[in-house]
């Protein structure tokens, strides 16, 4: 798919990739029989053995393998297989044929995920869904588009404003690198939520292939109905494990006539959360609303310690953000912060899709991350205290700052950034470890959710059964019903896995 200049959505890759191609995980590792390549390409599917494509196609943006391709020459994993299919059908026909030979399948289109969720962990075939792409259909009327899983989310935004004068307000800062299945898959948020919703919100109905090859239609064209359990529902969110996404029917809005920016300085972080949740318990949701702790402040928008920054965007009928605005100074005043200059917004507008500075961070042995939490009004500030408190006190951390990224009547999103150098003599990874397990264990144990918009992947997968509790029980027996061979996206979810342990987190 291209937009209206030509340009072509595509992966990008994270950093260049190591030269001699050791691979760092690479347990249980499955090959695939030249006769299914030949069978495959026979039917009219691209599959493609080269070396590099093979190596593209075994990671992801997860900054722990960056590190090891940085500083160790080593790729996360490696396919036996590149297959990529241009619709649902020829989806079903590789299916159909890995569940028969027990084959595993790793469905992936940008690998834009930061927790691993795409890597092949067995090898196996790595099926490249950015063939799916494109508007399927648009009905203006109804506001709702078909669109393939594969398109890139820039290239999606364009065509459907430039096209249709159409918006689905949902602005990841991956949206140049990832796409709608991505998106699907592990229920994303847009930095517009507050206002628009996250994926989850949006989507009406999926086109997925399970994995014996059928295919399967969820959801429908009505805005509610009552016809059992939502299998669409099911399927968002289960980042390849319970099926394969091809195509969604997604709730679009007209291109906003009106816009609107604040900022505002409070001189407590949670007198800012306050604010945020007056503002949305009043019935006001403006498309932004992040509010940054005073180190994030100071260092995204130059404030002076202690101000924490509250960044205000709305956008829509101008009658409606001007009463948006209207109640955010109300709150805002009413806490007793100061007006800041609404230039502050446009700045972060200006970089706030900036990913280029991971890789020099990574360069200088620095182990850095971002852990994205929610959690209740009433349990935030609790998990905001424990969590910083927590990693702080890992032995060689530096950092944990913070920013709460997207609002709801109910409670928000915090977002941890962690930094810090493994003390002598302990390894990258098991520092790595120790950060995330103590800001995991203190958001779990503070009454916080495990991710809000990340997903699980490989990264989170050790943590998923006590997230879950006595519900985890469930997912594996949806997973044993709709992929009994195991062979969607093993290794993930912290499901059982029949090709073996992965290798990660180390013994």
């Amino acid at each position: 798919m291209t937009d209206s200049t030509g340009r072509a959505g595509r992966p990008t890759p994270p950093v260049p990739l190591p030269v001699d191609r050791r691979v760092r995980l690479d347990t249980g590792w499955v090959s695939v029989p030249v006769e299914f390549v030949t069978a495959w390409r026979n039917a009219g599917i691209a599959v493609s053995l080269d070396v590099d494509d093979r190596a593209e196609h075994g990671r992801d943006w997860w900054p722990l393998t960056q590190a090891w391709a940085i500083h160790d020459g080593l790729l996360p994993s490696v396919p036996a297989v590149v297959v990529r299919p241009t619709s649902a059908d020829q989806v079903a026909v590789v299916l159909r044929t890995c569940n028969e030979a027990i084959i595993p399948v790793t469905p992936m289109a940008g690998r834009s995920g930061v927790c691993g969720a795409s890597l092949p962990v067995h090898g196996g075939v790595a099926l490249d869904l950015t063939g799916l792409n494109g508007i399927r259909s648009v009905d203006r009327v109804s506001l709702l588009v078909d669109v393939g899983a594969g398109t890139f989310g820039d290239v999606f935004a364009d065509e459907l404003r430039s096209a249709h004068r159409l918006t689905l307000g949902h602005w990841p800062q991956s949206i140049a690198l990832s796409t709608v299945g991505g998106w699907l898959s592990c229920r994303s948020a847009g930095q517009y939520s507050t206002r628009y919703g996250k994926i989850e919100d949006m989507v009406v109905g999926l086109t997925a292939v399970l994995a014996d090859g059928t295919i399967v239609e969820t959801g429908g064209s009505a805005p509610r109905s009552s016809t059992g359990p939502d299998l669409t529902q099911l399927i968002v969110g289960s980042e390849g494990t319970l099926a394969v996404i091809t195509s969604a029917v997604l709730r679009a809005h007209p291109v906003p006539t009106g816009e609107g920016r604040s900022a505002w300085g409070f001189t407590s972080f949670l007198d800012g959360l306050d604010a945020c949740r007056r503002i949305m318990q009043r019935g006001a949701t403006p498309a932004v609303l992040r509010l940054y702790d005073d180190r994030e402040s100071k260092r995204s928008h130059a404030t002076a310690p202690p101000t924490c920054a509250l960044l205000v965007l709305d956008e829509g009928d101008p009658l409606i953000v001007s009463a948006t605005l209207e109640i955010v100074e109300q709150e805002a005043r009413a806490l007793g912060a100061t007006p800041l200059d609404p230039g502050l917004v446009e700045g972060w507008l200006g970089h706030r899709n900036d990913v280029s500075q991971l890789a020099s961070v990574l360069q200088n042995d620095i182990v850095v991350d971002t852990i994205e939490i929610a959690g209740s009004w009433a349990n935030l500030p609790k998990i905001w205290a424990e969590a910083t408190k927590a990693v702080l006190a890992v032995p060689g951390a530096m950092v944990c700052s913070c920013h709460q990224s997207h609002a709801y009547t109910d409670g928000a999103c915090l977002y941890f950034t962690v930094a810090g150098r493994p003390p002598d003599g302990r390894d990258r990874d098991a520092f790595y470890c120790a950060l995330w397990d103590a800001a995991t264990s203190a958001t779990l144990a503070s009454g916080g959710t495990l991710s809000h918009h990340h997903g699980i992947g490989l990264n989170r997968a050790r943590y998923l059964p006590a997230a879950l509790a006595r519900g985890f029980d469930v997912l594996r027996q949806l997973k044993t019903a709709l992929d009994p061979a195991g062979i969607l996206n093993p290794g993930k979810l912290g499901l059982p896995d029949r090709f073996g342990p992965v290798g990660w987190p180390a013994p």
